[in-house]
């Protein structure tokens, strides 16, 4: 299982965020910057990140970014969930099409309980858990 570009950007950038404001706004510029992140492409990011009550982003000169609550409240399901990570949870891992009870693939019954152990960790995991010394993200 691979998460789409714009849900790993925006784990990315909301645990920056979470680890690295210290309680002072931070540019979308510096963001872009620091996590390598195409400046359109994390701008969409953060509007998106707004719109879903993420961030509080203020304008102007002196504006910037910071979250809009604990990182301890933020769950990993709760960002996937923002950008349709787990929408189409009927289709198959092969790539063929629709994959449920009826209608398996050969891997339906296999893949069951990794599944849901996958979404049990982004759902029990917050910005908070992610707050480790010398890993990457």
């Amino acid at each position: 299982m691979q998460l789409n570009n714009t849900s790993k950007y925006a784990i990315r950038i909301l645990n920056y965020i979470a680890n690295h404001s210290k309680g002072k706004l931070l540019s979308a510029r510096e963001l872009s910057e620091v996590l390598d992140i195409p400046y359109k492409f994390l701008t969409k990011i953060v509007t998106d990140l707004v719109k879903e009550g993420f961030i509080i982003s203020i304008r102007g000169r002196e504006g910037g970014n910071k979250l809009s609550r604990d990182p301890s409240e933020i769950s990993l399901m709760q960002i996937l969930n923002a950008f349709n990570e787990f929408n189409n949870q009927a289709e198959c891992l092969l790539g063929i099409g629709s994959c449920d009870k009826k209608k398996k693939c050969a891997l339906h019954d296999q893949w069951a309980k990794p599944k849901s152990d996958i979404e049990a960790m982004f759902s029990t995991t917050t910005l908070k858990d992610l707050d480790r010394k010398n890993i990457k993200i």
